[in-house]
């Protein structure tokens, strides 16, 4: 199982930079930056996970700015999109913005996406809450077409265009890996049908193997090779025992949290999660 890090870049947050310097010298697999536009003030929305809206929401940098500092200071980590909420995003200008990172990171990332929770912010970006998991598919779907074809087009309901030229192409083949972040086990049929893994939020260890199954058995259901098909848990716990868990269950990747915060806050974090590498290698 492979281990990484993740942590909301903010501007009194350690760098984006220096954080994965500091997680590629340590070992980690991999290193993943999260993403809001924006935090509408009326908060009619609920966290789902509960609690009150950390800080950093409404204070993070640009994904992909973000990213792209990460990748020019180091060669080997991988670094991924925890999440994208590609769903705000023109998919013409994301496809182009994923497949230029993948080509200067030299094939280092990991899409992952999600549907978003926020309704009022994706109702600012033109899309309505109850539709956004058709934006989502239809976004995606037109990004593979791009990606993967010289005179490119896609005509669905939410998204629609004629043939055009978009390049670059990605490194990856035939695009980077795209993992749908999910409440739980919510959504699973999605993983299945346009996406190469899950993300599951929230996710207990007691029911974790059984969402594993069925994940699964509907992808032999649907023609996926089971192997195709990751799994990687977000905010894991420092626990070994119950990373051992995981790795038992098949989990590919574990992520650890890392607070926006200094260096001298986050360092001893990452240090001891650092200690845990030795044991999953």
């Amino acid at each position: 199982m492979k281990l990484g890090v993740t942590m909301s870049p903010t501007a009194y947050s350690i760098r984006p930079d220096d954080l994965a310097v500091a997680c590629e010298e340590r070992g980690f697999e991999s290193l993943w930056f999260p993403e809001h536009s924006h935090i509408p003030t009326s908060r009619r929305s609920p966290v789902p996970t509960g609690g009150e809206l950390p800080k950093e929401y409404a204070h993070t940098h640009d994904l992909f700015i973000a990213l792209t500092l990460a990748a020019a200071a180091t060669k080997t980590i991988k670094l991924g999109s925890g999440i994208c909420l590609a769903v705000q995003r023109d998919p013409i200008m994301l496809a182009k913005e994923v497949a230029s990172f993948d080509q200067l990171s030299n094939g280092r990332f990991l899409f992952g996406i999600g549907g978003g929770w926020n309704a009022e912010e994706m109702e600012n970006h033109g899309v309505p809450f109850h539709q956004r998991w058709k934006v989502l598919r239809e976004k995606i779907e037109a990004m593979k077409v791009i990606w993967t074809q010289d005179e490119a087009e896609y005509h669905g309901e939410f998204v629609d265009f004629d043939p055009i030229w978009a390049y670059p192409k990605p490194i990856q083949q035939p695009y980077p890996p795209i993992l749908l972040g999910t409440l739980f086990s919510a959504g699973l049929h999605r993983v299945i049908h346009y996406c190469d893994g899950w993300l599951p939020v929230g996710a207990t260890v007691q029911d974790l193997p059984g969402a594993i199954h069925t994940l699964r058995s509907q992808a032999e259901q649907a023609g996926r090779r089971v192997d195709e098909l990751s799994v990687s848990i977000f905010m894991a716990p420092d626990d070994i025992t119950v990373l051992q868990q995981y790795q038992d269950m098949g989990v590919e990747r574990a992520i650890f949290f890392l607070p926006p915060e200094s260096a001298d806050t986050v360092m001893p974090l990452l240090d001891t999660y650092a200690s845990f590498l030795t044991q999953f290698h």
